[in-house]
């Protein structure tokens, strides 16, 4: 097991973090993979007394990790009488609960840890009624398998009607009932979301979608094109909430353009389930604009990521390929040949003047050959 040198301290709860590398981990840089681990860790604001990185060539059914990575992380945690432990990847109800037990921790996996991210994130009453659809449905996994308090008889024994409901069947209706008033309320937003969009269908107004891999550069990208003020910030998930605004180029308007929630490898399939109403809007674009961070050494594993979720959505539309934050790569030309492979792409750097010069020029040429232009 090794550690990073920069990790932070605070006195309670200690936190441990455990960054596994998983066979099934397709990741060309592992250690890539890993920062963006600890960077999750610190958009949750959590902090933490020390953090391992291990690799297993098996996953464990009971525990995820093999029995000697178990028996290590279980020394260490007693040893710096560790509280809580955050892993990197998703982990099933009954590996959460035997870890806990054999650790004598808390244990929050990826998946919560993500959840738990766009809890705090969202803005908007649809973003946060989309978060918690999600929370609850990762909540009722967890039921099943919970301690005899949540499996007690609450009703009487004896009486008609038979034996009372249990804490456990309570809490999944009570799960079940709260879901259901939530896609309801959903439902309404986005009966509005639909008329906006018919508006804007019969004006023949062309619609330009951002999409891409977390904290690629979209909101700062859309702030470039729209001379907006969305929200940018230096973290995963900043944007949860889609944003519209109009795009002009030359001074001649273009159409619509619209932000949406960054994809992550692994993103909770509760949230790809509650943000399906929201991410529709993709199934009405005329074209797809894919960032991707090209300074990242992981960027074609998250165009491929990017393109797994849009299959999930069955979403097929015509993408171009924006390589972006171009000025924080040594030696762009050194790539010319991997970037070839996604057509059509241009290189941008949204931050800098003049950054989104190939981007513009290809946007105005699509809007004047688009059957749809204004």
């Amino acid at each position: 097991m090794t550690k990073p040198t920069n990790y932070k301290t605070q006195q309670f709860p200690r936190t441990l973090l455990v960054g596994i590398e998983a066979p099934y981990n397709r990741t060309n840089n592992i250690d890539s993979y890993f920062e963006e681990f600890l960077n999750l860790v610190k958009t949750n604001g959590t902090e933490y007394v020390d953090a391992i990185f291990v690799k297993i060539r098996s996953v464990d059914s009971s525990y995820f990790l093999t029995k000697g990575k178990l028996e290590e992380l279980k020394e260490l945690c007693d040893k710096e009488n560790i509280e809580h432990v955050i892993i990197s990847e998703p982990i099933t109800a009954q590996q959460e609960r035997n870890l806990e037990d054999y650790t004598n921790c808390t244990v929050t996996d990826r998946t919560r840890l993500i959840l738990e991210i766009f809890e705090k994130a969202a803005v908007s009453a649809e973003g946060k009624k989309q978060v918690a659809i999600a929370m609850l449905r990762h909540q009722k996994t967890r039921l099943a398998g919970k301690g005899i308090h949540l499996s007690q008889q609450e009703g009487a024994t004896g009486v008609r009607g038979g034996p009372g409901e249990t804490a456990k069947e309570k809490a999944r209706r009570h799960i079940e009932n709260t879901v259901h008033t939530l896609q309801k309320q959903l439902k309404q937003l986005d009966q509005i979301r639909e008329t906006q969009r018919k508006k804007r269908l019969d004006a023949q107004i062309p619609n330009l979608c951002i999409i891409g891999y977390t904290n690629a550069g979209k909101s700062t990208l859309l702030n470039a094109l729209t001379k907006s003020n969305v929200l940018a910030e230096d973290k995963l998930f900043a944007t949860l909430d889609t944003t519209t605004r109009e795009l002009f180029i030359n001074s001649k308007k273009k159409g619509v353009i619209s932000d949406t929630v960054g994809f992550i490898q692994n993103l909770p399939p509760q949230l790809i389930e509650a943000f399906k109403s929201t991410l529709s809007e993709l199934q009405y674009a005329d074209l797809l604009l894919h960032v991707v961070d090209i300074s990242d050494p992981n960027w074609e594993s998250h165009i491929e990521i990017v393109h797994e979720i849009l299959d999930e959505l069955e979403i097929d539309k015509d993408m171009l390929y924006v390589f972006n934050k171009a000025d924080k790569v040594e030696n762009l030309r050194s790539l010319t040949l991997a970037m070839a492979k996604y057509q059509p792409h241009v290189i941008t750097s949204a931050t800098k003047k003049n950054g989104l010069v190939e981007l513009t020029d290809f946007l105005d040429i699509w809007e004047k050959n688009n059957s749809n232009s204004i």
